[in-house]
């Protein structure tokens, strides 16, 4: 199982583990209609919503990005740190590479 959080660089050179991985980061980095060929690629973040109704339907939003878009994965798990005062949600997740690699 790996954890993975949003991207911070890419690593051009990348092949096989960590392309998946960086991969998914790049996922969780992606807001919907923000890459010009592929509009609904990534998620879309809740605007003015509950902090749990959010989590939850970022949540599932995330989970349907990623295993629509890299093959290979499963997430297993959803979590979130929070900055409060600035009312942002990082996601983080748990995934599983099936094709035989861990």
């Amino acid at each position: 199982m790996h954890n993975v959080s949003p991207l911070k660089s890419i690593n051009f050179g990348a092949t096989g583990t960590e392309a998946k991985l960086q991969n998914v980061a790049f996922i969780l980095s992606t807001y919907k209609n923000t890459c010009p060929m592929d509009r609904g690629f990534g998620w879309e973040p809740p605007i003015d919503l509950p902090l749990e109704l959010a989590k939850s339907q970022m949540a599932a939003q995330i989970i349907e990005a990623i295993e629509s878009n890299e093959e290979g994965i499963r997430v297993e798990e959803v979590t979130f740190t929070d900055d409060a005062p600035n009312g942002i949600l990082i996601p983080q997740v748990k995934v599983v590479i099936e094709d035989g690699e861990i």
